[in-house]
C-alpha cells in the first residue's frame, strides 16, 4: 500500500494523506482518481517509485506499475491508500471454452426446468454484464462462470453492483484458491475439460454449499466441544460440508442449484465469525437450515457487506455457534434423503476395500453403492453403472 500515486494524465504526483490531495488547484480530482478501473485508463494511476526510476518491491514481486485507489479501514479510521492493479490476463483457450461451456450449461438447465434466462445480461447502463441470469419464482440470480484469474476488489464492486439491480450474486470456479472464494456467495466444481461442463453427467459441488449442523456437546457427542475442548452439555451449531454431516448429507449437483437459488429452496448466507466480526465468509445452504439458523443467532444473513475492510485473504471456518438451550425442531431428520450411511467401522472396512483414505467414500451418484468418491480423479459412478450407461 502508499500514500501517493502519479497521475498520468495531469503529470502531477498525489499525496492521499491531504484533503486536497497536494493540489488544491484541481477540481474534481479525487471523484477522477476512484472511479472504477474498468472506467477509466488502466495507466491513469503510476507508482511513484517506478516513475522516479527507483526499485518498486511490488513491481520486482510480479505486479504491473500502475495503480488504484481504494477506501481502507485501519484502527478504527478509514484513509485512502494506493494499491498495484495485477498484471493483466489474457484467457487461454482452455479457460475461454471452458467459460462459454459452463454459460451454455447453466443456461440450458434453467430453460429445461421453466426458469427465465438471459445470457450476456446488460444492466440498463450497459456497464454490467451478466455471465447468465436465471429467473425464478424466488430470485433473480446472476450466475458468473469464472476459470480466469480474477481480484477480490473486481468480485466485490461486481457483487455489489449485482445487489444494486435486486439479482442475487453467484459466482461458480474450479480453482480452490481463486479470490472470489468467500468475498461473494460461490461454489466449486471439480476442474473438468470443456467437453465433460457440457455432457449430461452430473457436475457435483465440491465447495460453498453446506449444511446447518446442531448438537448438544455430551460425552457421548460424535462431535468435539468446539469452545471448552470437553463436554460443556450447552448446544452448538454450524455449517458443514455435506460429507461431514452427521448423518451424512446427499452433495448438491450444479443443476441442481441452479433451479433450486432460483426458486428460492437455496439462499445465500454470508457468515460472521465470532472471533473477528471483520472476517466473513459466504455459502449457500438450503431455506429451511437458513431460518433455523436464524432463530439460533439472529443473524440476519444479509449478504450485503458493509463498509471498507482489510484486503486480507479469508478461510472458511466452521462457525460454531454456542446456545443455552435446545431450539424448536432441533432433532429434525435432514430434509433430504441421506444417500448413504455407514458406521464409523463400515466406513473403515470399505475405506481398506477401496484402498483409499475413509473421507474419501461416497455413494456412487447412480445407484448410491460406496465408492472412493472424494479423490482429486475419483469416478462419481461406480463400475457396474458406468458399463451400463456405456452399453
Amino acid at each position: 500500500m502508499a500514500n501517493g500515486v502519479f497521475h498520468t494524465g495531469h503529470g502531477i504526483e498525489i499525496n492521499l494523506t491531504y484533503e486536497d490531495l497536494g493540489n488544491p488547484g484541481y477540481a474534481g480530482l479525487l471523484e477522477e482518481i476512484t472511479q472504477p478501473v474498468d472506467q477509466r485508463a488502466r495507466n491513469l494511476l503510476q507508482c511513484l517509485k517506478d516513475h522516479r526510476g527507483e526499485p518498486c518491491q511490488c513491481a520486482l514481486a510480479g505486479k504491473s506499475p500502475w495503480m488504484f485507489v481504494r477506501r481502507r479501514r485501519s484502527h478504527g479510521q478509514v484513509t485512502w491508500v494506493a494499491a498495484h492493479l495485477p498484471l493483466t490476463h489474457a484467457a487461454t483457450p482452455q479457460e475461454s471454452d471452458k467459460h462459454k461451456a459452463m454459460k451454455e450449461r447453466i443456461a440450458r438447465t434453467a430453460a429445461r426446468h421453466g426458469l427465465g434466462v438471459e445470457t450476456e445480461a446488460r444492466s440498463p447502463d450497459g456497464r454490467v454484464v451478466t455471465d447468465v441470469l436465471v429467473t425464478g419464482a424466488g430470485a433473480r440470480v446472476g450466475w458468473e462462470a469464472q476459470y480466469s484469474p480474477i481480484t477480490a476488489n473486481t468480485v466485490r464492486r461486481r457483487s455489489a453492483k449485482a445487489r444494486e439491480r435486486n439479482i442475487a450474486p453467484l459466482w461458480v470456479t474450479s480453482d480452490d484458491s481463486s479470490a472470489l472464494i468467500d468475498r461473494a456467495p460461490w461454489t466449486r466444481v471439480d476442474d473438468v475439460p470443456w467437453q465433460r461442463i457440457v455432457s449430461p453427467l452430473a457436475l457435483i459441488i465440491r465447495g460453498g454449499v453446506r449444511h446447518l449442523q446442531i448438537w448438544k456437546c455430551t460425552p457421548s457427542s460424535e462431535r468435539p466441544c468446539p469452545t471448552a475442548g470437553g463436554a460443556c452439555r450447552m448446544w452448538h451449531s454450524g455449517w458443514f460440508l455435506p460429507a461431514l454431516c452427521i448423518s451424512q448429507e446427499r452433495a448438491t449437483a450444479l443443476d441442481e442449484l441452479v433451479v433450486t437459488s432460483a426458486d428460492g429452496e437455496h439462499l445465500p448466507v454470508r457468515s460472521r465469525d465470532p472471533q473477528d466480526a471483520r472476517r466473513t465468509s459466504y455459502l449457500w445452504a438450503l431455506a429451511r437450515d437458513v431460518g433455523r439458523w436464524r432463530e439460533i443467532t439472529a443473524e440476519t444473513g444479509d449478504t450485503h457487506e458493509p463498509g471498507p475492510v482489510d484486503d486480507e485473504p479469508v478461510t472458511y471456518r466452521e462457525q460454531e455457534l454456542t446456545f443455552g438451550h435446545a431450539p424448536a425442531d432441533a432433532l429434525l431428520q435432514p430434509l433430504r434423503p441421506v444417500a448413504l450411511r455407514l458406521s464409523p467401522r463400515e466406513r473403515l472396512v470399505v475405506a481398506a476395500e477401496l484402498r483409499c483414505p475413509p473421507w474419501e467414500v461416497g455413494p456412487c451418484m447412480l445407484c448410491a453403492a460406496p465408492i472412493h468418491r472424494y479423490g482429486p480423479r475419483s469416478p462419481k459412478v461406480c463400475p457396474a453403472c458406468r458399463m451400463t450407461t456405456s452399453s
